[in-house]
């Protein structure tokens, strides 16, 4: 469905299509885009939308989960694409969505230009609030450096939850890191039976409100077949490798440790894009943090026979222990960001019938009124002596 904000802008919010392919290339060229993965992806979608768009419209068709749920949305002012936005579920009930990255036109022009992009921006992120309406909370992650991504959200009511670090380990620190035999006795790869454990795992390693603003559920740690099969093909095709598992604490019969680790397999790396780094998506039990050493040794050597490549982890200001750890081993830090949140509350249209305030005293009191008109009846006289 398009917006527009006027006649005097003509900006027309819509859905991406074939056509744009080549403004919104020409246009993430342009812009300033801080974050270099940010810029890989959005090439890699274009390129991927230019060779399999009939696949993708086809696939739009069938109420496929976890494929068509991106949405990508153009501003196009005077037959001319000024911005786009990428915004998903981040849950499975769709409660809480994701702002993936805004890309608008930043080119130097007359303030008047410049005021009127920021408003583009604004109108892409209305446009999402006001026609999503399965969500009621929007979260987002931008870098602490870009001040006007940092001044566009703030302006659409994004208030920041926590502050987010991204640490890399280098090879040589990795092979040092595994010659340390981890002590991991009850390490177990994860399944769907095991979504128990990981959900309550996750939940108690953040604030109550994080916890809130996420809402997640224990089907968001579960995947079905689909799910795998996509995964299977896009890890192939972008050759990497994902390894999960899970730390089993017998006594209290839970998981205290967590981490999913997506090994790169590539050994080219082209100097236009960002390095290729090993990623890892690491969770510990606030009272476990004894694990750190342990699993920081499992996943160096699950490192040590790939390629010679980095390993990337973030942590959160929350997460006092782990950074502690970090700076202890020698870790570099890469990316400072900010992770922020907004909530949408949907004002619902009540039916004209049950206004309480359109209704008269004698429609409330209907079923009350007689139904025939009364007759009156005769009156007897008494009887004294009955009186008495």
């Amino acid at each position: 469905m398009a917006a527009t904000n006027g006649s005097k802008d003509r900006t027309i919010v819509r859905p991406l299509q074939y056509r744009d392919i080549d403004a919104i290339a020409s246009l993430c060229q342009q812009a300033t885009i801080p974050d270099p993965a940010v810029k890989v992806q959005i090439d890699q979608l274009l390129r991927q939308m230019s060779r399999w768009y009939a696949p993708f419209q086809f696939l739009n068709i069938i109420p496929t989960p976890s494929i068509t749920d991106r949405a990508l949305l153009v501003a196009e002012c005077e037959q001319q694409v000024r911005g786009l936005i990428s915004v998903s579920p981040f849950n499975r009930t769709r409660s809480t969505w994701h702002v993936e990255w805004v890309s608008i036109d930043r080119q130097a022009g007359t303030p008047e230009e410049v005021t009127g992009k920021a408003d583009i921006g604004s109108q892409l992120l209305r446009h999402c609030f006001e026609h999503i309406v399965d969500a009621s909370t929007w979260v987002l992650e931008v870098d602490i450096n870009d001040n006007p991504a940092l001044a566009l959200y703030r302006q659409n009511g994004f208030q920041p939850l926590a502050h987010l670090t991204y640490w890399e380990i280098a090879p040589e620190l990795l092979q040092e890191l595994a010659q340390r035999e981890p002590d991991l006795p009850n390490l177990l790869p994860v399944r769907n039976t095991d979504a128990q454990l990981i959900y309550q795992l996750d939940t108690v390693s953040m604030p109550p409100l994080l916890r809130q603003v996420f809402d997640r559920q224990i089907h968001d740690f579960k995947t079905n077949l689909v799910q795998t099969m996509v995964g299977k093909v896009k890890e192939w095709l972008q050759q990497k490798q994902s390894v999960s598992n899970y730390v089993f604490e017998t006594q209290r019969k839970a998981a205290i440790g967590y981490y999913r680790l997506s090994l790169n397999q590539d050994r080219q790396s082209s100097v236009s894009e960002e390095p290729q780094t090993h990623q890892a998506e690491l969770t510990v039990h606030p009272a476990y943090t004894w694990l750190y050493p342990e699993l920081m040794a499992q996943l160096a050597r699950a490192c040590q026979y790939l390629p010679n490549q980095p390993l990337r982890l973030v942590s959160a200001d929350y997460q006092p222990e782990r950074e502690e750890y970090f700076q202890q081993i020698g870790a570099v830090r890469v990316k400072h960001s900010l992770l922020m949140s907004r909530s949408v509350w949907h004002k619902l249209r009540e039916a004209k019938h049950l206004s309480l305030e359109n209704l008269q005293i004698a429609e409330m009191l209907q079923s009350l009124q007689p139904s025939r008109q009364p007759l009156p009846n005769r009156i007897e006289k008494n009887d004294p002596e009955d009186l008495s």
